[in-house]
């Protein structure tokens, strides 16, 4: 889940990011995968692909006989998908290397993913004509992105650390990232893409315990690292502090709801 948007992670956020974010991830990327009914033998690419949650997912539906590829922008994310990947699939190959000009040549691929990645594309339509050119006729499209803020009381607990302790920039570049799927469909059609559909998927997700959780979360994910850019683990702490206060204390499951997108090329 990385482009060339800002959407950056150095140092340590990586390994963070696969262990706190994993939780929230899970229960989308299956639906991602099976939603493209991949056979044994498919050829997929995970696009944006961060440390590798779908393309991991698409190798063990893949068999070994399938052909699995991801690209993303940040090389520390791609070391991780690297030292996370299980060899009992097909190997996977990550590769760096932006949405808008991928590394394949055409018709590649029977299938690419993008697990919360398109909402991040500084360029839109580039990467879908792009996504477009490595995938074969009759292939298959998807997409996960997060939908409906203001239902998914994590989110907007976060939301309200930010608008307090890093400002209006950050808070609108948060906001941002939900509710892109009209501009994806959109895109999509210019690309080329038929028979496109959406729907959203709600799951309720059970969080570790929160006292430790939101920290680590936060110090996995750009915003808040921006708040240990300009304030250290003090200002990440209050923020975190921020966020539990949000939260109702008797619970750790929250609802959390993405919009699934496909489409046919």
């Amino acid at each position: 889940m990385a482009d060339a948007t800002g959407f950056d992670l150095k140092g340590s956020a990586p390994e963070r990011y696969e262990h706190y974010v994993a939780p929230l991830m899970a229960p989308f990327v299956t639906a991602l995968v099976d939603s493209v009914d991949l056979c044994p033998g498919a050829t997929v690419l995970d696009l944006a692909c961060g440390t590798g949650f779908a393309a991991r997912a698409a190798a063990a539906q893949a068999g070994p006989a399938g052909r699995v590829a991801g690209t993303d922008l940040n090389e520390g994310m791609l070391k991780i998908a690297e030292a996370c990947h299980p060899r009992l699939y097909p190997d996977i190959e990550f590769t760096p290397a932006p949405a808008d000009d991928l590394p394949y040549p055409d018709a590649a691929f029977d299938a690419v993913l993008c697990q919360q990645g398109v909402q991040f594309f500084p360029d839109l339509d580039a990467a879908l004509a792009e996504t477009a050119r490595v995938t074969r006729p009759g292939g298959r499209f998807a997409a996960t992105l997060w939908a409906r803020l203001d239902d998914s009381p994590y989110f907007l607990a976060q939301l309200r650390a930010l608008e307090q302790f890093d400002g209006p920039d950050a808070a609108a570049t948060f906001r941002a990232a939900f509710d892109a799927a009209d501009r994806l469909t959109a895109a999509l059609d210019r690309a080329g893409f038929h028979s496109t559909t959406r729907r959203d998927l709600t799951f309720a997700i059970d969080l570790p315990p929160l006292e430790d959780y939101v920290a680590g979360h936060l110090s996995a994910i750009p915003w808040g690292r921006s708040l240990i850019d300009s304030g250290g683990d003090e200002a990440l702490d209050r923020a975190a502090a921020t966020i539990r206060a949000h939260l109702p204390a008797s619970t750790t499951t929250f609802p959390f709801t993405s919009t699934l997108v496909t489409a046919t090329r």
